[in-house]
């Protein structure tokens, strides 16, 4: 078979592997469904990138979209599906894309008359490819409408809903609504007879604007309390890291003072000038010992009185006097920076040293000693209050808080759909580290409200990291230093991984592996104001197949860091290939001792359990896999396949609703930001196949689902990818979508390249 043509190859049906030659006939199957044996429909799974399905439940594209509109009833059996013809047309089913009608040979006369409609035709074309073209890459201008828009000219003014009500701010101004009988009039009716909020904590702080407002609504249209309910949750803190209104004006008008942050760019500028000062020292010395070998040189042709020994001795003596000059620059530098242990510098060298002009804000007053040195004015700055071991002693990186994350389960910072209502069903299955959404650190600097919400943390997160972005020393140093005063983790992680052209071409995430002194300078300059550990993500390189990770983990781990973590492919892969575990083996080598975690196409135990036994890592982060099966911690720590059910998987959506009306709101825009984010996470929880329906375990990250018909009607309808379908399912938990609503997913586009 191995000399048969490749089309006689493909009739025969062979399969190839490796050198072998091997015969295997193509696989194939008849389905026949329950009650209905004589009709069978032919099926081929060797498809390659499809995983592999129990016959019993293959179905066409065709039948299944059927099934799924017209079954709306769950009574509806699948055998009624099998008799419909191939080709027969579907009401409600989604419209396949007309195949164009085939070139018909025209004749010699009529070759002329038709060039101009060819001419019309290849223009059409070249245009609907060109708008192809145009939309690869990043979907930005994709169809959709923000949440705060809804009711935007309806909305009742928030001064209204407080208990007591109080005056409005804006006074005639405002463009809320202030009468409650009106609003009522207009606003939508409820989704349900109970609130999680008041069910759960007591209280309900939206009051009459929320969409379950009839289950705390008394008379008079006032808010009822649970008072027993709140006592209980009178001292936790539910939501940690959020902005106050008075941190948000002294960002906005630029007043946050960034003591360490100044100290370490000022000591950095110094260090790069004084290295570009000794390396025009260097040509310079240079080019004198040229100007004098070429002195000598001419010396010698012409035969003048100099002796080797003279010039050498005279070499010596200059190389001597050089090292001299050195040892007393260095020693009077060290005399500089010795300080006894009660932080005062001895008399002696008191008159040695220049203070730098420094400022300490207390509130918003800025003190500053002035002290006369012969004729030259210094400025010193005066420590208000005791004087600590921290005004002294600067901690080193291993007297920092430690955290061992040796085996832990890390799920990974995810843009968009890593939300904290995310965070806190994959922390119910297992997560033992969670992390935030990336967030800009020039956002956080402008005090920007929707960057802040990336920080929260939910209280039962107990090892929880924030993950920030940026290009520059400057700007990350500050951040870093905000957020140590400001705000509540265990651990704050750089994006160096981020392949997003907008991020990547400003120099950030991504961008920052081909700037090896500025991640450098980032990571040095963090690191030294932060007063918790410091990790990195990275990728394996820029482009395919050009590794340079690395290169640059040595250089980090130098730094300080207490964690890296690895994502096994490129920007430019993004997700088209598997991840390179064995790349990720060497640089776990090199990162010794440090911890280095891996990162890609985990999605089972097996998974898990392989990287772990194959790798030198310290343990695995889980991104697309937890967002297909958030349980996939407890299948990892319980070493089991789950095979869930559609009903169980219905309860996780309910429960990610009721934590998004508590986190986003339970009025009508809340409501509608919590569908959002369902319905992108929907998205990808589309690709998971059920245990019970697989012909060989595990599922791959790598193969998509085919098109089959589950065991309820739920479970088919949830392994659609159909977006009305998804919009169905959103409207299942939170009541129907309002008018001229459109979704499309945020990552619903191709890849990079």
């Amino acid at each position: 078979l191995a000399f048969l043509p490749s089309t006689f190859r493909k009739c025969l049906g062979e399969g190839w592997r490796g050198d072998e030659i091997i015969y295997k006939p193509k696989t194939q199957f008849t389905m026949a469904e329950e009650g209905d044996a004589n009709s069978s429909t032919t099926y081929d799974v060797t498809d390659p990138g499809v995983a592999a399905i129990k016959p019993l439940y293959h179905t066409t594209k065709d039948h299944f979209h059927e099934y799924i509109n017209s079954g709306r009833n769950k009574d509806l059996k699948v055998a009624d599906k099998d008799n419909l013809k191939d080709g027969e047309a579907t009401e409600g089913a989604c419209d396949s894309p007309e195949h164009k009608a085939k070139k018909i040979k025209l004749e010699e006369s009529d070759e002329n008359e038709s060039e101009k409609d060819n001419g019309e035709l290849c223009q059409n074309e070249g245009e609907h490819k060109q708008n192809i073209k145009k939309a690869r890459g990043q979907n930005k201008n994709r169809p959709h409408m923000k949440p705060k828009h809804y009711e935007h000219d309806r909305k009742l003014c928030t001064s209204v809903c407080q208990d007591p009500p109080r005056k409005c701010y804006f006074g005639d101004k405002c463009r809320f609504l202030h009468d409650v009988s009106k609003y009522l009039e207009s606003k939508p009716s409820d989704l349900g007879d109970h609130c999680y909020l008041y069910d759960t904590y007591g209280k309900c702080r939206y009051g009459i604007t929320c969409r379950y407002a009839k289950s705390h609504i008394g008379p008079d249209n006032k808010n009822l309390l649970n008072e027993d309910l709140m006592k209980t949750w009178e001292k936790t803190v539910i939501v940690r890291n959020c902005l106050s209104k008075e941190l948000q004006q002294i960002l906005r008008k630029k007043k946050f003072y960034f003591n360490k942050s100044e100290q370490y760019l000022k000591a950095s500028n110094k260090d790069n000038k004084s290295e570009n000062q000794g390396d025009a020292e260097n040509k310079t010395t240079q080019s004198k010992c040229a100007k004098e070998q070429a002195f000598v040189g001419t010396a010698m042709e012409m035969k003048l009185p100099i002796s080797d020994s003279n010039i050498t001795v005279e070499e010596n003596d200059s190389s001597v006097g050089s090292q001299d000059n050195i040892m007393a620059e260095s020693q009077s530098l060290s005399c500089t920076e010795n300080t006894l242990d009660d932080g005062h510098l001895p008399e002696e060298k008191q008159r040695t040293v220049e203070l730098k002009e420094t400022t300490i804000r207390s509130g918003t007053d800025a003190v500053k000693a002035k002290t006369v040195k012969g004729d030259k004015l210094i400025t010193s700055a005066i420590t208000l209050g005791a004087v600590t071991d921290e005004d002294i002693i600067k901690l080193r990186s291993c007297e920092k808080k430690q955290l061992n994350f040796k085996d832990k389960l890390y799920l990974a910072p995810l843009t968009t759909c890593g939300n904290l209502p995310f965070r806190r069903i994959c922390k119910r299955f297992g997560a033992d580290i969670t992390c935030g959404e990336m967030a800009m650190c020039t956002k956080l600097l402008q005090g920007q409200s929707s960057e802040w919400a990336l920080l929260k943390r939910h209280y039962t997160e107990d090892v929880f990291g924030v993950q920030i972005e940026g290009a520059f020393p400057d700007t990350m140093t500050k951040c870093a230093e905000l957020l140590n005063q400001n705000i509540d983790v265990d651990f704050v992680d750089i994006n160096v991984g981020c392949p997003i052209d907008l991020v990547y071409h400003k120099g950030g995430g991504c961008g920052l592996m081909n700037r090896l002194n500025k991640l450098e300078q980032i990571v040095k300059g963090v690191n030294s104001v932060l007063d918790v550990p410091l990790t990195v993500k990275i990728r394996t390189g820029v482009y395919e197949k050009v590794n340079i990770a690395h290169k640059i983990i040595p250089n980090l781990r130098d730094c300080g860091l207490s964690l890296i973590t690895l994502h096994g492919r490129s920007r430019e892969q993004r997700y088209t290939k598997l991840s390179d575990w064995e790349y990720i083996d060497y640089c776990a080598q090199l990162a010794n001792p440090m911890p280095l975690f891996g990162n890609g196409d985990i999605l089972s135990f097996e998974d898990a359990n392989r990287a772990k036994a194959e790798t030198r890592v310290s343990g695995v982060m889980i991104a697309r896999g937890a967002l297909i099966k958030p349980w996939i911690f407890t299948e990892i720590k319980e070493q089991r396949h789950w095979d869930i059910s559609s009903q169980e998987r219905f309860e996780i959506l309910q429960d990610f609703r009721n934590y998004g009306l508590e986190h986003w709101g339970s009025d009508t825009q809340g409501v509608e930001k919590s569908r959002k984010f369902l319905l992108e996470w929907l998205s990808f929880l589309c690709r998971y196949i059920p245990v019970g329906l697989l012909e060989r375990l595990p599922q791959r990250i790598n193969e998509r689902p085919p098109y089959y018909l589950g065991r309820d009607y739920l479970e088919t309808l949830m392994a659609s990818q159909n977006v009305s379908d998804w919009v169905k399912i959103s409207e299942m938990l939170l009541g129907p979508v309002p008018p001229n609503f459109t979704f499309l997913p945020k990552h619903k586009a191709n890849s990079y390249k």
